[in-house]
């Protein structure tokens, strides 16, 4: 069996297993398989490349970041992608996804996915003059906020 280990290069890890078993109790590890699902067929139409997993975006270890998801275009690949058609974060407790927009735009990420499965929402923003505005449709796939939180079972808020 292969396997892969995470490094965590900072804060200090005392918390990680506190927080991995966090995102799994709040249902993360579903809402991304059904967003793979969901985004496979239109993606692949458009002729992106889907990945639900983890990538480094960025330049080196010392300038990036890690969505939960994106669509890439024909060629992307490597540990380091300087950019990405669109990124996925989707919002578990304390995270930053927000935070991450300036440097997305200016690693010229043309759409991003944020996913917030406690709001059961999805906010679909597009790169327009070096900010990020709300969309109701991908300029990228045939597909909006709307219709994909249609297509997802949220978790219970429970």
């Amino acid at each position: 069996m292969w396997r892969m280990r995470a490094l965590v290069l900072d804060p200090d890890t005392s918390g990680l297993n506190e927080l991995l078993a966090r995102r799994r109790r709040s249902g993360l590890a579903r809402v991304t398989h059904q967003l793979s699902v969901a985004l496979d067929r239109p993606t692949r139409d458009a002729q992106l490349i889907p990945s639900m997993g983890e990538f480094n975006l960025g330049e080196s270890e010392k300038d990036f970041r890690v969505p939960d998801g994106g669509l890439h275009r024909p060629g992307a690949g490597g540990t380091w992608l300087g950019t990405a058609a669109l990124v996925i974060e989707i919002v578990s407790p304390h995270d930053e996804s927000w935070d991450k927009l300036p440097f997305y735009a200016a690693h010229d990420v043309d759409e991003v996915l944020i996913v917030d499965p406690a709001k059961r929402s999805i906010d679909w923003l597009a790169l327009t003059d070096g900010e990020y505005r709300p969309v109701e449709h991908s300029g990228l796939i045939d597909l909006g906020p709307r219709e994909l939180a249609e297509q997802i079972e949220w978790p219970s808020s429970g």
